[in-house]
């Protein structure tokens, strides 16, 4: 059930209703039918609930009466739900240098190998600094590397690419 709210992110209802004729839903989820929206919120006030607005798009708008503080408690016990079962990906970034030895290369793809294992996506960038731009292919290899290495776990989601002083890839896990 979508609700239209306004930008204070407030639930629209009873008077607030910008419409003159509305498409009635009871309590219990029943048509009751179209009618005005003066006749819809003394239907709802009849039943000691409110008149609140789920569909403004149809033609006529859908509102339900509903008790307004329930209907607000069970819309953030919804929101609650789903922003705990929302996985958050993060984009980690490992950097090198075309000088890098064997040792930290290793280090390195270890924590490469980490960050993917934990479901997070990684830009894995080779940085250039003054002559070294002339040994471009260079980069291009270890990023090559990195991904034959991670290529168990891993795929590359974005191509090396070149930009500024920096070539960079970004590498996702395979279960992504």
């Amino acid at each position: 059930m979508t609700t239209i709210k306004n930008e204070k992110d407030k639930i629209i209802k009873n008077e607030e209703i910008p419409f003159s004729e509305v498409r009635v839903i009871d309590e219990e989820g029943k048509a009751v039918g179209v009618m005005s929206k003066s006749a819809a919120i003394e239907l709802a006030r009849t039943r000691g609930m409110d008149l609140i607005l789920v569909a403004p798009n149809t033609q006529p708008p859908v509102v339900r009466i509903l008790d307004y503080g329930k209907y607000k408690y069970e819309i953030s016990k919804r929101e609650q739900k789903a922003k705990k079962n929302q996985k958050i990906i993060e984009v980690k970034e490992m950097k090198f240098r075309i000088g890098i030895n064997e040792h930290d290369y290793q280090t390195k793809l270890k924590h490469i190998k980490r960050f993917i294992e934990e479901g997070n996506k990684v830009k894995v960038t080779v940085m250039f600094r003054g002559r070294e731009l002339a040994f471009t292919e260079k980069g291009k290899e270890i990023l090559e590397r990195i991904s034959k290495d991670v290529a168990d776990i891993g795929n590359v989601e974005k191509e090396p690419k070149f930009e500024g002083r920096d070539m960079w890839m970004v590498v996702k896990p395979k279960n992504l």
